[in-house]
């Protein structure tokens, strides 16, 4: 396997790395004018959100809603205003479906179908969610050749995109309500009965907007985790060694959806940025609806592969 931009053996370490270890980091991947080209666009939606939060409306209370009420604030550490816009938009994506509510109980909910938090760590750190639509410029960093055929190396040359946001750890997020993100695996693994698969669903990657640090949040994982076949406790410590994915702007990490791993508390006096570019196996649903969000003229002016990515042509067709 060849792959711009990194030699043969330096391909073959990281894909060693992500076999045996279960995550990689490649630095360097972008120069310093890419870097503060995604900072700003990074910044900007970041401000913009924060101004005008995403807030499409309302719908009718059902019975159950305290519950996952009680449910989000406990997953998540947001202001009282915060989970007042969560649960609007959960109503209101509810009320579209027909007013259908879930089967089971709040935990057992696939976060795919849930409203999630855009700031948490009482409003320090904050998501930007359908980035791709909202600036098609990261439509390249979805398609690097270098990341790309890595993940093509794990998930299959037919992977998707299933989700890409910008994630902002804020400035001292270790005085919020938690001292850092609790361990997890990614989406599905949460809803499949352990022992987990023995092959990675998804995986994530990280472009490092920032120097990620110990001190400013970086991203932890715990080696080895995905061969565990098993979900960490949530809201728990971990007994097993720990490694934070120390690495300078401009610098990609990457790790299998079973690999444990958590955002770290920020205790600097500045954000910790990235883009994150989460894939999938095509037989998965992704996180996003991608094409939901983009004009004909946007998506035509991305490559074809890129609209793949994105989910053209990658869903069910209406048949008959």
């Amino acid at each position: 396997m060849t792959v711009p931009g990194l030699t043969t053996s330096e391909v073959e370490t990281v894909a060693a790395s992500l076999s045996e270890r279960g995550y990689a980091v490649i630095e360097g991947l972008l120069s310093s004018a890419d870097v503060r080209l995604y900072r700003e666009i990074v910044a900007e939606h970041c401000a913009r959100e924060r101004e005008q939060p995403f807030d499409p409306g309302d719908g009718p209370t059902q019975p159950g809603d305290e519950e996952l009420e009680r449910y989000l604030r406990a997953s998540y550490g947001c202001t009282d205003a915060e989970f007042a816009r969560t649960m609007r938009r959960l109503r209101y994506t509810r009320a579209q479906n027909e007013h259908t509510t879930w089967p089971v109980p709040p935990e057992q909910i696939s976060k795919l179908f849930l409203q999630l938090p855009t700031t948490w760590d009482q409003d320090r750190s904050q998501a930007v969610y359908r980035l791709v639509a909202k600036a098609p410029e990261v439509g390249r960093l979805v398609e690097h050749p270098t990341v790309l055929k890595l993940v093509q190396g794990v998930l299959g040359d037919d992977c998707l995109l299933s989700d890409c946001l910008a994630t902002s750890i804020g400035a001292h997020s270790s005085d919020g309500h938690n001292q850092s993100m609790p361990w997890h695996v990614d989406i599905p693994l949460g809803q499949i009965p352990e022992p987990l698969p023995d092959f990675p669903i998804t995986l994530q990657n990280a472009w490092m907007l920032d120097d990620f640090t110990e001190a400013n949040g970086a991203t932890q994982v715990v080696p080895g985790s995905h061969r565990y076949r098993k979900k960490p406790p949530w809201g728990s410590e971990v007994e097993d060694a720990v490694e934070i994915l120390k690495a300078p702007a401009g610098s990609v990490g990457i790790w299998l959806s079973n690999t444990w791993h958590r955002a770290g508390p920020n205790f600097t006096d500045a954000p910790r940025r990235a883009v994150l570019c989460y894939y999938c196996r095509s037989w998965t649903t992704p996180m996003s609806d991608h094409a939901a969000g983009l004009t004909s003229a946007v998506a035509q002016s991305f490559s074809p592969h890129l609209r793949y990515l994105l989910g053209y042509s990658a869903r069910p067709p209406v048949r008959g």
